[in-house]
């Protein structure tokens, strides 16, 4: 099946079981914005509580705040919001659509690499077990062809990035001939900038009123308040200040589902280091969150990171953490070292004194920072995108099932009375009253046990208990684990025990040690 075929399934799964749905969808929608429904919401919510612990329970010097979306404006001026952040944009003039001039050419390198991995899959199918792919890709005539023009594209394109050349940036799309996917044409305009922060107004009248901006990131909160957390926590460097909360973007193209929105989440953590530290720092925070993706077993095969080619202002040194989406591979995590860009620049328009008196150098300097900053909402969509399943069972049946790591899962356990009478049901929620203290469970009796068992395959519930007659006589149930699909029999009072280690987020966190 083709990998666009299968987003459409995973998005589809995702409104029919209720975990993302078009938001305000009886007035037919609003572009890219989603509301997350009810298992959504104990998903996303269980991917919080993941990166908020392995945050600050397993780093003594890392601590949390949650500032307000609505900051002074002069903030947005100070980190360079107000100037500079901006998105190069260019229209198709026949079908009226915008988009991103380096996203367009950003797609016409991969598809330079989707040409190269059908040569390689060519040359596999041809020499079978003969078949050597560094070879094959160090000289085969066609992958070489392709490759150079893909290193001459790659290069341009980054030139171009760096020097911020518009010109050259539309001058690349006409000369790789790349079409709008709408109208098929190349007709396009001149690119240029645009302003992504989204504006209001703060104030009783419209007179008084003055203009106000919705934070586009998070990190600011934390920066305009270091001196609070510092000196309140009595923090010593180098320490780290975590955060999740929303951030808006007017995204001109919004796409991919849940990748790309214009009101979305992020999990951000700005560390504060001594001056000269920062890339040794760098380095370490990239390694560690690294291993907290790859905890959650989805193959360190589907993880890459990709350094920077155009740096920000402010930073001396960046790289994401790519995730292979059936789109390709696309952000999940940015680690970046932001120098002391961000506190320099708000003691001078605050005119206030940020800086770190360090008893060991005893001296004041302003520290550097190490930012990691991961989306929610894509972190979601990448969880999503791995789980999903379409297997074929013996017998020629079929299930769909959410490979979820149990401890995200938004259901852990469900239970189910064989049938409806006989004390069956009565046992049952006995039981669920004494677990769900402990974990997510869920009570069914409709339909039969084989549908039930589908259901939950398909919400990804990694274990369901049946209650039947033998239950009343020997205190055991039969407990059937999601992805083997094996089914054994357990004592109730062992039910909690064999359960929750495995469900919990500390399971998670004892492979971060």
């Amino acid at each position: 099946m083709a990998q666009e075929d299968v987003f459409k399934k995973i998005v589809s799964h995702c409104k029919e079981y209720g975990f993302v749905f078009p938001s305000s969808e009886i007035y037919d929608g609003l572009g890219a914005v989603y509301d997350y429904g009810q298992l959504g919401v104990e998903l996303k919510n269980n991917i919080k509580q993941y990166w908020w612990q392995s945050m600050t329970l397993l780093h003594e010097n890392i601590v949390g705040i949650d500032s307000a979306i609505f900051m002074h404006p002069t903030i947005w001026k100070a980190s360079g919001h107000v100037d500079a952040f901006n998105d190069p944009l260019i229209d198709n003039k026949d079908s009226k659509k915008r988009y991103r001039a380096d996203v367009l050419i950003e797609d016409q390198l991969a598809k330079y690499d989707e040409k190269i991995e059908k040569e390689v899959a060519k040359g596999r199918k041809r020499f079978k077990e003969a078949f050597n792919e560094e070879e094959f890709r160090a000289t085969n005539g066609r992958v070489l062809e392709i490759a150079a023009k893909r290193a001459a594209l790659h290069e341009r394109f980054a030139t171009a990035l760096n020097d911020s050349n518009l010109v050259e940036l539309r001058q690349i799309i006409l000369d790789e001939e790349i079409v709008c996917p709408i109208s098929g044409t190349r007709n396009w305009t001149e690119v240029r900038q645009f302003n992504l922060m989204f504006k209001t107004e703060m104030g009783s009248t419209s007179e008084g009123a003055s203009t106000i901006y919705l934070r586009p990131e998070t990190a600011q909160g934390i920066f305009v308040n270091y001196l609070n957390v510092q000196k309140t926590g009595r923090m010593k460097i180098p320490f780290g200040i975590a955060q999740i909360g929303k951030a808006f973007r007017n995204e001109i193209v919004a796409r991919q589902f849940i990748f790309r929105m214009r009101e979305f989440e992020q999990m951000e953590m700005q560390f504060f280091v001594k001056p000269g530290t920062e890339l040794e720092w760098f380095s370490q925070w990239k390694e560690t969150r690294m291993a907290w993706h790859q905890a959650l077993g989805f193959g360190a095969e589907n993880y890459r990171f990709h350094d920077h080619e155009k740096l920000a202002h402010y930073a001396n040194a960046a790289s994401d953490v790519e995730f292979k989406m059936p789109f390709g591979f696309k952000e999940v995590e940015g680690i970046h070292s932001r120098t002391n860009f961000d506190l320099s620049q708000h003691a001078q328009f605050s005119g206030k004194k940020i800086e770190y008196f360090d008893p060991e150098l005893n001296e004041s300097y302003t520290p550097y920072v190490i930012e990691t900053s991961i989306g929610v909402d894509r972190m979601f969509l990448s969880v999503m995108c791995h789980a999903y399943e379409e297997e074929k069972l013996e017998g020629g049946d079929s299930r769909v099932v959410l490979r979820l790591p149990a401890a995200l899962a938004p259901v852990k356990l469900a239970i189910f009375p064989l049938v409806k009478k006989d004390g069956l049901p009565e046992k049952a929620h006995e039981i669920m009253n004494e677990l769900r203290f402990h974990f997510k469970c869920a009570y069914e009796e409709k339909d039969s046990i084989g549908k039930r068992y589908r259901r939950h395959d398909a919400i990804g519930t990694p274990f369901c208990i049946t209650v039947d007659h033998e239950t009343l006589n020997d205190g055991c149930v039969t407990i059937r684990e999601r992805d083997t699909m094996k089914q054994e029999r357990v004592k109730i009072e062992d039910l909690r025990a064999l359960i929750e280690d495995k469900v919990s987020i500390t399971s998670l966190l004892k492979k971060l040690k």
